[in-house]
């Protein structure tokens, strides 16, 4: 049977990749071993653009009779589809980072369940910033499940090739599964994909890539690696200036 032949590594990692990253119910069993969560990692920037798809269905509907309706309720969909598990890590992640301490008291606010002041700043001002981009940018649906794909396939680099920063986690997990190798072939058929069908859509990936590094060298002083928590960050704040950039690409270009 196709579960036990060499796709099944495949079918059982997309399963967990949906089952992990988004809150569509699959009612399959997975192991959570090594094989299974790289292609979970590899299936992720996929799963990110089905949750865009389908939270754009409500503003393919929604949006001719209005359009500020449609787009919070697109907006609301995706934080349902995600469960809020990236604004979590983008909330823990803030408040560690901007509450200036050392790192191992860095990581102990970051694991802390509780939120702060800055984590709290972090998703408002976030999920505002989103609801205004979705309200400013023409032919959303597209724009939006596409800069679901760049936020997640960056996030699928940076778990890749940068350093955990504890050797417990979630992110050690991920960053041990080592889907290099196939986030590099997954990378570099989009940027092929994105020249054939316009150029220009280079370069809100290009942007969002750039934050990643920037966001994972300030991870790397802080506690010196990267942790779940920073992925989600990477994540989220990845979807915001990919669509920042769409709007000015097409708004400038």
């Amino acid at each position: 049977m196709l579960w036990n032949s060499g796709e099944d590594k495949m079918i059982k990692g997309f399963i967990l990749s949906i089952q992990f990253f988004s809150r569509i119910p699959i009612n399959i069993k997975v192991d959570f071993n090594e094989k299974n969560i790289r292609y979970c990692i590899f299936f992720m920037p996929l799963v990110g653009a089905i949750i865009a798809a389908l939270a754009s269905i409500i503003y393919y509907l929604i949006e001719p009779y209005n359009k500020l309706i449609a787009s919070f309720l697109t907006l609301l969909l995706t934080i349902i589809l995600t469960g809020g598990l990236h604004i979590d890590g983008l909330a823990d992640t803030f408040d560690g980072f901007f509450a200036n301490k050392d790192r191992q008291k860095t990581l102990e606010i970051m694991k802390d369940s509780r939120i702060g002041t800055f984590g709290v700043l972090s998703i408002v001002l976030h999920v505002i910033f989103i609801y205004v981009l979705m309200m400013s940018i023409e032919n959303l649906p597209l724009i939006l499940i596409l800069s679901f794909f760049n936020s997640r396939l960056v996030s699928s680099i940076i778990i890749s090739y940068k350093k955990s920063a504890k050797s417990d986690g979630l992110g050690i997990l991920f960053h041990k599964s080592n889907p290099g190798k196939m986030i590099l072939t997954t990378m570099i058929s989009y940027l092929i994909i994105l020249i054939l069908v316009d150029i220009k859509y280079i370069i809100p990936f290009a942007i969002n890539y750039a934050l990643a590094e920037v966001i994972s060298l300030i991870s790397y002083k802080k506690i010196d690696g990267l942790t779940g928590d920073v992925y989600g960050a990477i994540i989220e704040l990845g979807v915001a200036v990919s669509l920042f950039s769409f709007w000015s690409v097409m708004t400038w270009i």
